[in-house]
């Protein structure tokens, strides 16, 4: 088959590879199933470096996706399920995808878009029938059981959102040409041996497969024979459940989970085991102190964390106890990667002075932002050397600490929200003469979002308005991005060049909270 899980299915076809809340797939149906769906693509008219979109929930079906476009050396483009539809139709236009795989709860909102650039394009959709669109089974019953030919390695374009306006496509150099399949298994086996991931364990995910971190978690272990138990939808109860029933041996978390397992009730904290979990790993945003303490209190050692990027990946990794030795570090710099911290003057600077982070990757690889060239040159100091916009130093023994954010973004619940494409939303609202929005402090979420807008004359600022432009930016973008709140000033912070003082605005929500982000 698809030669990966081939491997698992020779030796192990009645052990259960993947898990949902619907039911379970066996590594001998994964690798037929797989093998179908690349025959199906490759009769639609599919070819290598070609791009398909995938809009649905944590589900087998989308892991059988990722695994089939992964040895047919197609670009897949895992979809936020919080997008609008407009925000969809956006995406897969820039994406170029010739296919569209939607999930049935999230059928409403990708209904309306029946062409890609203009062209029409199958629709596939996964557990329902609709007008327009092919049944997922109906398609994967197309596709013959044969082992396929000429296998190459596909891989995942994520979309963060953008720092000046709709959201950009990440697109790593390893993915979009044709490269041998091999490299999958080196970045399988490489990820597990630096996070300690066993090879054939049980790994859970209960955040959303479209989000880097969570695929890179859950299935880059998977493709070299970890077993994966999924949840659509985070709950605290339910996840420490999981984790006992399933004897679970690693798992990916941000801070928001590691909060709301501390707040869930004392029975099932109580009745929590946990004694399979090898290794716990979080990042994706800064993580409490006094969360992370609690933590690692309750479930001991395991908790480790990591810094990295969508843009690339894992840089630095912290064990439990290197946090627990020196408060605040996101660890030491990978066998992969070398770091710079680099001033104002674009030069290095003394240990222990802060300055913007760059990366390098000693594998070679790097990245560009789809279509977007003079973004890609932005981020980078020079060829393969690049930043993730973020603010930090070393300290004497080599670790790294993160001390503030270059780039105009917000971070909540372990979600990268870029207030560009906000103010971009809110400023066209008839109401609004000029707006600027930021993040400040949430004690669940790390930051939420908030709005500060000159109202234009004649218009009344209070509830019915802040009501009125809050439901605004939802009909226009994903809820998440919503401000939860609205200040209304009489005259913007702004330089006479037009240049918004954003701090003026944000400073003050952060005093006195002992941290900038």
């Amino acid at each position: 088959m698809a030669r990966y899980t081939a491997k698992q299915a020779e030796t192990r076809a009645e052990e259960v590879a993947l898990v949902d809340e619907r039911g379970e797939t066996t590594w001998g149906e994964l690798d037929r199933r797989v093998n179908q769906l690349i025959h199906a693509m490759r009769a639609a008219g599919l070819e290598a470096t070609d791009a398909i979109a995938i809009f649905a929930g944590n589900s087998r079906e989308y892991y059988e996706i990722m695994a089939a476009a992964g040895h047919a050396g197609i670009v897949y483009v895992p979809v936020n399920w919080h997008f609008t539809a407009e925000e969809l139709q956006y995406v897969v236009d820039d994406a170029g995808c010739k296919m569209l795989f939607v999930e049935d709860q999230f059928l409403p909102v990708a209904e309306p878009v029946v062409q890609i650039n203009g062209n029409a394009v199958p629709r596939i959709s996964i557990r329902s029938s609709a007008p327009g669109f092919t049944p997922y089974e109906d398609f994967l019953a197309g596709g013959d059981t044969s082992e396929p030919e000429d296998q190459s390695l596909g891989g995942p374009m994520f979309y963060t959102s953008g720092t000046t306006g709709r959201p950009k496509g990440v697109r790593s150099s390893t993915f979009g040409q044709v490269v041998p399949l091999e490299v999958l298994e080196m970045m399988g086996a490489g990820l597990g041996g630096m996070l300690s991931i066993p090879p054939t364990g049980r790994t859970f995910i209960c955040g959303p497969v479209y989000h880097s971190a969570q695929w890179a978690f859950s299935f880059l272990p998977m493709m070299t024979g970890s077993q994966i138990v999924m949840r659509h939808k985070f709950d605290a109860a339910d996840a420490l459940k999981v984790i006992d029933d399933f004897k679970i041996t690693n798992t990916h978390l941000v801070p928001t989970q590691f909060s709301r397992m501390l707040k869930t009730d004392d029975v099932a904290k109580q009745g929590f085991d946990g004694s399979s979990l090898e290794v716990v790993w979080h990042g994706a945003a800064p993580c409490p102190p006094e969360v992370k303490r609690q933590m690692i209190e309750w479930w001991g050692p395991v908790i480790n964390e990591y810094y990295g990027s969508t843009e690339g990946s894992i840089v630095t990794t912290a064990t439990a106890a290197d946090w627990q030795d020196r408060p605040g570090t996101v660890g030491k710099p990978s066998a992969m990667v070398e770091i710079y911290i680099i001033g104002e003057d674009r030069k290095p600077v003394p240990q222990g002075e802060s300055g913007e982070i760059y990366v390098k990757n000693l594998m070679g690889t790097d990245f560009e932002y789809h279509n977007e060239p003079e973004k890609t040159a932005d981020a980078h100091l020079e060829p393969g050397v690049f930043t993730f916009g973020d603010i930090g130093y070393f300290d004497a023994d080599g670790y790294l600490y993160l001390s503030d954010r270059k780039i105009d973004m917000i971070i909540s619940g372990g979600v990268n929200i870029y207030p560009a494409e906000i103010e971009g939303v809110l400023a066209t609202h008839p109401s609004v003469v000029d707006v600027a929005v930021f993040g400040i402090p949430n004690e669940e979420f790390g930051e939420e979002v908030k709005a500060a807008v000159q109202l234009a004359a004649g218009v009344d600022a209070g509830p019915a308005v802040t009501d009125d432009l809050i439901a605004f930016c939802r009909e226009h973008l994903a809820g998440y991005k919503a401000p939860k709140s609205i200040d209304f000033v009489t005259d913007m912070p702004r330089h006479e060049t037009g240049k918004l003082y954003k701090r003026k605005l944000r400073d003050p929500y952060w005093e006195n909270t002992g941290r900038a982000i």
